[in-house]
């Protein structure tokens, strides 16, 4: 039974439980998803709780440490495109599988369509600055934005941080070196809370199941098994073309993280594993600053599977009002979509807010079908989350692997199993 000590086959048991308990005990039992709810969330806080520092002091080392200030820029520059294009590609992956497979014909709008969170949601988005959210990177606070977390903010400042401190050359190297031993006393932070994994992803799929339960599939069983075949198609067609080019192996890597993997599964959320996904991509050889600028720019930038499925659910939603979206439409689609999608990441109910934003920026299909999405939507959280934590996890190893800051040796070694 020493099986059962690895920690990705505790939590692939646990999601299992989790599903068993959430069905058994839904009806019976209605204080049980809420109770489920609370044990996620708070495995989540926990882990939320260190990744504002970890971002900071990863940085901070990586760029004071080693890295050049011109590499700095250029790795930068280079990750901002790499997203561009990879998550346009996922986009027009996303619409030409929704056009191909038509998983919205034949659907009907269930009764009462025009729901208040439908009317909260079309508020929301009407007052939704795109535009702001640039420029909300830059901080007014920097301990605001370490207190509340803020991502994007937090990277901003922990670059100019290490360009300063690397500025002082040696006399900066005591704080240089106390950093380092911090980051590694947050790691060991992690490593505890990461054993607590399987209870909270018992606890988020017992939450899902318990709470929505699977009627919702059987009507929408064809979008949700369209959006899932075409995730599928994105990562092991192309990130896997993409890592075979830089001599990667896409399925060892998929291998090295798998245990992260299921805890986004479990947790619905790739914020769930990003500082473990850090470490373990450090370890395996890559350069702690392209890790550090890579990893936390492509949770709000490199949203591969968020953009699949809101360009999916515009098409499905078209489909089922009957609306023969032209190609000029659809390229408008995919135009708005590369602005509004990138501010997922920073918006509370991201998914929906995002797509009822696009909905109204588009000004065709109407916004009230958001409606027939929302009993499912939960059901696609868990593919959104995965897809775009594996996306990220390759776009750090093949950005590394293009500025040569991947110890090969070590790579092969630690995730591919090559002496």
């Amino acid at each position: 039974m020493r099986y059962l000590r690895v920690l990705y086959i505790q939590v692939l048991i646990a999601i299992v439980l989790g599903v068993a308990a959430g069905a058994l005990l839904r009806n019976d039992y209605p204080g049980f998803a809420p109770a489920m709810k609370l044990v996620s969330e708070t495995f989540i806080n926990m882990i939320r709780m260190v990744i504002a520092p970890v971002i900071f002091l990863t940085v901070v080392s990586g760029i004071a440490g080693a890295g050049s200030l011109k590499q700095v820029g250029r790795v930068g520059l280079k990750a901002l495109i790499y997203f561009e294009v990879v998550t346009t590609i996922a986009l027009v992956i996303g619409l030409v599988t929704a056009n191909l497979v038509r998983p919205g014909a034949g659907v009907a709008l269930p009764a009462g369509t025009a729901s208040p969170q439908v009317s909260d949601l079309s508020k929301q988005a009407a007052t939704v600055d795109w535009g702001a959210f640039f420029a909300h990177i830059v901080p007014a606070n920097i301990v605001e934005a370490f207190a509340k977390g803020d991502i994007l903010q937090v990277l901003f400042f922990s670059v100019l941080f290490a360009i300063g401190l690397k500025k002082l050359g040696a006399a900066g190297a005591g704080l240089l070196a106390t950093f380092d031993r911090l980051n590694k006393v947050l790691f060991n932070v992690l490593h505890i809370v990461m054993r607590l994994s399987p209870v909270g992803a018992f606890a988020g799929m017992a939450y899902t199941i318990g709470k929505f339960g699977f009627g919702t599939l059987a009507v929408l069983g064809k979008l949700l098994l369209t959006f899932y075949l075409t995730g599928l198609l994105f990562i092991f067609v192309l990130l896997w073309g993409i890592c075979r080019y830089y001599r990667v192996s896409l399925l060892k890597l998929l291998g090295y993280i798998k245990a992260e993997i299921l805890i986004v599964v479990g947790a619905s959320s790739s914020e769930a594993a990003l500082p473990s996904l850090m470490e373990k991509l450090t370890a395996a050889g890559c350069g702690k600053e392209v890790v550090g600028l890579v990893v936390p720019t492509g949770y709000s930038f490199n949203l591969d599977g968020t953009t699949i499925y809101l360009s999916m659910s515009i098409i499905f939603l078209a489909q089922v009002f009957g609306i023969d979206l032209s190609l000029g439409q659809q390229l408008t689609v995919i135009g708005i979509l590369l602005l509004t999608s990138k501010g997922a990441a920073g918006v509370t109910g991201s998914g929906f807010l995002v797509l009822a934003s696009t909905l109204t920026a588009l000004n065709v299909v109407p916004i009230e079908g958001l409606a027939l999405l929302i009993g499912v939507d939960r059901f696609m959280s868990e593919g959104r989350a995965v897809i775009n934590f594996i996306g990220n996890s390759v776009a750090a190893v093949v950005i590394a692997a293009s500025e040569n800051e991947i110890d090969r040796e070590t790579y092969y070694r630690v995730v591919e199993g090559k002496v």
